[in-house]
């Protein structure tokens, strides 16, 4: 998988833009931070996964590339044990209208609230 071409991280630290093949994707750091793939939020197997709650203030604090295949997001909330590989962000990317309607729809059905509920 290439980098991405572009990484630019907005002013107010709470929207992340790749561009991948000359389309840019904005990513809020919200949707960046509850779907980390690091063991804390996926596990270690199927099931495991745990729901991220009020992370909805959550910003980058900083970004660090990690060899030439992922970056590391710091987050505001202490997390940092994420490593995002191209393929991982691109899949964030380019099925981003779908993640995110799975993650509020987990919300919901866990009787939690969301300003976008």
């Amino acid at each position: 998988m290439q980098p991405p071409s572009n990484i630019t991280l907005n002013k107010d630290k709470n929207l992340l833009t790749l561009t991948f093949d000359g389309v840019e994707y904005p990513l809020s750091t919200e949707f960046l931070r509850v779907y980390s793939p690091s063991a804390e939020v996926v596990g270690h197997g199927p099931g495991q996964e745990t729901l991220q709650l009020d992370k909805e203030n959550v910003t980058i604090e900083r970004i660090e590339p990690t060899g030439n295949y992922a970056i590391i997001l710091f987050f505001s909330d202490g997390h940092d044990s994420g490593i995002y590989s191209w393929t991982h962000l691109h899949k964030l990317a380019t099925d981003q209208k779908s993640l995110w309607a799975t993650y509020l729809k987990r919300l919901k059905d866990a009787g939690h609230s969301h300003s976008q509920l």
